[in-house]
């Protein structure tokens, strides 16, 4: 058989459970999510591994950045490369599938992640931080949308609640082995932390090639509807995985009858509503801050009247410890409330934290050697306890479902684009604002979680318990879809040869 980079093996039920009805495996769901969120860790490992870094004398002795805009450049390229991984799954998780998107992106952190260890220069380990990036993008957009498509409706916010999580465990593993390491008295201990990375890279990718099931999703618009069923079966059950195949199968039939899935359509109504939404939910994730204070925290601290290195890298693996921790909460919490409900919250206490870092900073910079600047820790710790119950698994499980079918890859590319740019643009501002405007830029934060309030309060529509399937019908798109082809609902319907709709919905829990 001629090598593809599809998966082309027939997925078959197993003989031995031919006469039997299979229940719901949330098991198999909550494992093979763990398994595909190993990108989620990567993702965490490297939003939470420079910062340290970049801070250290050693590392500043070797590489000699000329000035803060250059650091922030080594910082923030890497979102340069995740802004091209991300849109690349545009194209290549319809191309070759979800799964394997995964594995494709792997093999390039695996390049990047060597280039970055082995490098002696700021241009070395920038090209590095770029590569590698390309990677993390990938993984970051890839993940949460495979993950959606194998979750149960009513547990799909959990489900991206374990991504998060596993995240968020990424980010601790990086501040600890950076406070460990950095006590070698070798002046290359950061190289230690850059290499570690590769072995789960590589367990990923072979692990996404050889054993993660395709998504159903993805079969059925390749025309393997056996496949899909039997995917959906081992996840679900059998009587959750006749129900579902014939609303995916129908929506995918219905927007190939009236709609192409281009770029362009991304960009003109009715998509445009839902692409809009996407790219401004993720916008504002990054925008207000979170990764400011992730890839700064030494600087925070520093600025905020820490001045010993070791406290302040102590006081930033707390910070790590704090995202583990409350990274759980939503996997048990989220989906008993609102989408909308959650990211309002979120915002309120992060905006107070921005204000707490604001206030603490300038009672810093007014009393140095004070006592009392060492309250300004609590501060990270408040913002990532809010932003990860609510932001942290909101911002992504509503980017990655509320897009149509046939739109699903695309959107997801465009909305994970958008959190890698804000990404890029938090990196890079953040060090010559901080140094223009000290505690200045923490108000300029908190002003952006307002305006996110009233985006989130005024423009989001609600999703929660919604099939994937039901989105376009949520959004207003399917009605629009077939006025644009010159059809009616049904008249489409029957060009894409479904001759009833299909009236209710999987109850899986």
């Amino acid at each position: 058989m001629p090598f593809s980079m599809k998966q082309t093996k027939l997925i078959q039920r197993p003989e031995h459970l031919a006469t039997q009805v299979r229940p719901p495996n949330l098991g198999l769901v909550y494992g093979v999510t763990a398994f595909v969120s190993i990108g989620a860790l990567l993702f965490g490992y490297d939003q939470g591994v420079m910062g340290v870094i970049v801070a250290d004398k050693r590392w500043i002795d070797l590489m000699h950045p000329a000035n803060s805009w250059v650091t922030g450049a080594v910082v923030s390229l890497y979102d340069i490369g995740c802004f091209f991984g991300a849109m690349s799954i545009g194209y290549l998780a319809d191309a070759y599938g979800r799964e394997r998107t995964l594995s494709i992106a792997s093999v390039v952190f695996i390049v990047g992640a060597v280039i970055q260890a082995a490098s002696y220069s700021i241009a070395q380990i920038t090209v590095g931080r770029i590569v590698l990036g390309y990677g993390v993008g990938a993984c970051a957009g890839g993940v949460p949308l495979y993950v959606s498509e194998i979750a149960p409706p009513k547990i799909r916010g959990r489900i991206i609640g374990i991504e998060q999580m596993i995240l968020c465990l990424g980010e601790l593993i990086a501040f600890w082995l950076n406070y460990g390491f950095f006590y070698l008295s070798t002046p290359d201990w950061w190289r230690i932390p850059l290499a570690i990375q590769i072995l789960p890279a590589a367990i990923l990718g072979v692990g996404c090639w050889y054993w993660v099931p395709p998504s159903p999703r993805w079969l059925v618009a390749q025309d393997r509807h056996e496949c899909a069923k039997e995917v959906l079966a081992r996840f679900h059950g059998d009587v959750a995985a006749d129900l579902e195949m014939s609303e995916i199968a129908e929506s995918v039939a219905f927007e190939r009858a009236v709609a192409t899935a281009s770029w362009t359509d991304m960009f003109r109504m009715p998509v445009l509503k839902v692409t809009l939404l996407g790219m401004g939910v993720q916008f504002f994730q990054q925008i207000t801050g979170t990764n400011s204070i992730l890839y700064y925290t030494p600087t925070l601290f520093e600025r905020g009247g820490i001045t010993n290195p070791h406290t302040s890298n102590l006081a930033t693996g707390g910070v790590g410890i704090v995202l583990f921790v409350s990274a759980w909460i939503p996997i048990f919490v989220f989906d008993r409330l609102d989408r909308k409900t959650w990211l309002q919250l979120g915002l309120v206490g992060m905006m107070c934290a921005m204000i707490g870092i604001t206030v603490l900073q300038w009672h810093a910079e007014h009393n140095p050697g004070d006592n009392g600047n060492y309250a300004i820790v609590a501060f990270p710790y408040l913002f990532y306890l809010s932003f990860n119950v609510s932001w942290g698994v909101g911002s992504w499980t509503y980017a990655s479902e509320i897009f149509p079918v046939t739109y699903r890859a695309k959107g997801n590319a465009l909305s994970t684009m958008s959190l890698w740019l804000a990404c890029y643009i938090v990196a890079q501002a953040s060090p010559p604002i901080g140094d223009a405007i000290g505690w200045g830029l923490y108000i300029i934060y908190s002003g952006i979680c307002v305006v996110a309030f009233f985006f989130v309060r005024y423009a989001m529509v609600e999703t929660r318990g919604k099939t994937l399937e039901e989105m376009s019908r949520l959004f207003g798109i399917e009605g629009k879809l077939a006025d644009r082809a010159g059809m009616d609902v049904q008249d489409a319907l029957k060009v894409a040869g479904v001759e009833q709709r299909t009236v209710g919905r999987p109850t899986t829990p």
